[in-house]
């Protein structure tokens, strides 16, 4: 652990528990659940200061800070999330869960159903983004925040921050939606089941049964986590960190390109860290979002009933969320009479710009989190 002064230092993970059955929005349920969480900084007295961060596909609760000493990494949001960061922990409390369907530690398709006591796998039930929300919505109320200052998130987590403000239009006053989409292209969704192919092709997936063989398709999630991080990617952003420049290369031997290493190493890594029916769970419920469906694609009937204040951020190099697909959503909200500001951040890194510290995005956020603070200090 390398903590500097503006790191939130050693944190603990957090359980809520839900005894209840709880409908899913595909009319399957769960007999209870749990979700694991972790807050930064100090809920104020009358609990109007709480922020909620709304994780990406591959994300989790850990956004901040280190579980011990010896930890090298932060969360993985460490550069935003702390005391004098963009999302300041010295002014605000702030909430960071492992959504439900998760693989790190939340009820998902490695938990045991208790109705079986069994590991659900593949009998785990699809989950929606709207359920997720929910969910959200009741570990706010087991918390005691009755309404967020700001409800953030980055690619799904921005489908997530949308969904609140359509869903619970009283308990947020911002939604900040950074690199997402209304709903998924059609080149999106082609990508998503690419991956889910090559994780079902794996002869270890066993229909989605694998630990009760024990077993883990690493090969299948391998390739899908590549293929999604050649999405992530820029055309520039890999030419001008990898070109075509070879590792290790050897006289008269074939040697790996670099970016061909590069991709070998994320994969391998990831295929230890994270869970493949999770993996499918989390694209389909990419997919699958799209909010205006019920309005005849109308999306500015879409955010009628939204109350609260919007910031919309794109990235010029993001082609799996492009700007225009934020430009959609600006033009919704316009046209439907919502406050809204919005930011194009000139960016080589594609979609992963999000994750960045990247100046001129890092200073939009704290501009707009600061002016979120000093409203509250006006009430």
């Amino acid at each position: 652990m390398n903590k500097s002064d503006n790191s939130v230092g050693l944190v603990k993970e957090q359980s809520f528990k839900e005894s209840n059955p709880f409908l899913l929005k595909s009319g399957l349920s769960l007999p209870e659940f749990e979700i694991i969480y972790e807050t930064y900084g100090q809920l104020n007295q009358n609990k109007s200061n709480a922020i909620l961060i709304c994780h990406a596909l591959s994300g989790h609760h850990h956004a901040a800070g280190y579980h011990a000493h010896e930890d090298q990494k932060p969360g993985w949001w460490d550069t935003c999330i702390g005391p004098n960061k963009p999302i300041d922990t010295n002014k605000f409390f702030v909430v960071s869960l492992n959504n439900l369907g998760g693989c790190h530690g939340s009820t998902g398709p490695s938990s045991v159903n208790p109705e079986t006591d069994e590991i659900y796998g593949s009998a785990f039930p699809s989950v929606a983004v709207e359920d997720w929300v929910r969910s959200q919505a009741m570990l706010s109320d087991h918390l005691g925040i009755r309404k967020y200052a700001a409800i953030i998130g980055g690619s799904l987590g921005g489908m997530q921050a949308m969904q609140w403000a359509i869903d619970y239009p009283e308990r947020l006053d911002n939604a900040i939606v950074i690199a997402a989409a209304s709903k998924l292209s059609a080149q999106n969704i082609a990508f998503n089941e690419i991956a889910r192919h090559a994780i079902e092709s794996d002869q270890d997936f066993y229909s989605g049964n694998y630990i009760k063989y024990g077993k883990k398709p690493t090969h299948g999630l391998m390739l899908a986590r590549m293929v999604g991080h050649v999405t992530y990617l820029s055309d520039d952003g890999m030419g001008n960190k990898f070109g075509r420049e070879l590792q290790n290369p050897k006289k008269g031997e074939d040697s790996e390109f670099q970016i061909q290493s590069y991709l070998h190493h994320q994969g391998s890594v990831f295929s230890k860290s994270f869970d493949a029916n999770t993996y499918i769970l989390m694209t389909k419920a990419l997919d699958y979002f799209d909010p205006s469906a019920k309005y005849k694609g109308d999306l500015k009937k879409t955010f009628e009933s939204a109350k609260c204040n919007f910031l919309v951020i794109s990235f010029t190099s993001d082609w799996r969320f492009s700007v225009d697909r934020s430009r959609e959503i600006v033009s919704a909200l316009i046209a439907a009479n919502k406050n809204v500001s919005s930011a194009e951040i000139e960016s080589e890194h594609g979609h992963d710009s999000f994750l960045l510290p990247l100046p001129k995005y890092f200073n939009t956020l704290k501009t707009y989190i600061t002016r979120i603070y000093r409203e509250l200090d006006e009430v």
